[in-house]
């Protein structure tokens, strides 16, 4: 099964990173791989007679939305929740906050996960962020994942049990924290980033996960690649591959509180198998 992972944007429809993730087995490889972008992966194995991997390629698709001016939270929940239905997608990674701090979690300035994962930026009470400078993109994040929790979804409830049944699940993801769970120098920010940067960093995540891509990725496509990544071990019922930081929603004084951010966990290395550039 697919997952959708959004690196969210409210400035410009053009700023989203939203990237359709997908599990091919290794039958499948040579259809998948994109010899012509130089980005396709090679599979070499040792031993004529050793058993398939259990982790296929991963292939991405980027999904472009090129809109004029700036994004609705309904319309892009709307957006997402039909691509999701198209797609038969059941798991929407989201980077953004989900909901505020709950009064009584002990932190004065931020929600559980985020005090757990040090982020650059921090949820508090209803109306409360810092930067104060983040407030617009934080409200934003909560009107998406509300609009999206008025066309079915639900927000990842319990760490204690990953694996996912018929529901439709929103996901907190958390990109900077992703590549540092991964084990990789976090990709720089968009304003900062060089070419190179973003080449570094794609080489570097191929290099420990297989993966391909339709095109290469662009700074929010990547952010949203590597934020994506547990969403596929969500819906494979495989808690080895995420690591889920935080307390769950819950709703307190009207306002939706706390919340999970989940994380890939770097893949074990096969000795039997290798992956060429």
């Amino acid at each position: 099964m697919a997952v959708l992972s959004v690196d969210l944007a409210y400035r410009r429809w053009s700023d989203l990173g939203v990237v359709v993730l997908d599990r091919v087995h290794s039958a499948h490889f040579p259809e998948f791989c994109r010899a012509d972008l130089g980005l396709a992966l090679k599979p070499s194995f040792t031993q004529a007679n050793d058993p398939e991997p259990s982790e296929g390629l991963i292939s991405c698709e980027m999904i472009p939305w090129n809109d004029s001016g700036a994004v609705d939270a309904n319309i892009l929940a709307g957006r997402l929740n039909h691509l999701c239905g198209v797609r038969d997608i059941r798991v929407l990674m989201l980077d953004g906050p989900q909901a505020w701090k709950s009064s009584s979690n002990g932190l004065e300035h931020s929600r559980v996960s985020e005090r757990q994962l040090n982020t650059a930026a921090k949820t508090g009470l209803p109306g409360m962020v810092k930067p104060v400078s983040y407030r617009p993109f934080a409200e934003f994040c909560l009107d998406v994942y509300d609009a999206l929790c008025r066309r079915g979804w639900r927000r990842l409830e319990t760490s204690d049990q990953p694996g996912l049944h018929a529901e439709r699940v929103l996901v907190e993801s958390y990109p900077c924290a992703a590549w540092r769970s991964l084990g990789l120098k976090p990709l720089p920010s968009k304003r900062r980033a060089r070419i190179s940067d973003l080449a570094e960093a794609f080489g570097a995540l191929r290099a420990l996960v297989p993966l391909t891509v339709d095109r290469p990725p662009n700074h929010d496509q990547l952010q949203a690649i590597v934020g994506g990544l547990p969403g596929l071990a969500l819906e494979e019922h495989n808690s080895a591959g995420v690591r889920i930081v935080g307390n769950p929603p819950r709703r307190e004084e009207g306002h939706w509180r706390e919340g999970f951010i989940v994380l890939p966990v770097a893949p074990m290395k096969s000795p039997r198998l290798r992956w060429l550039h």
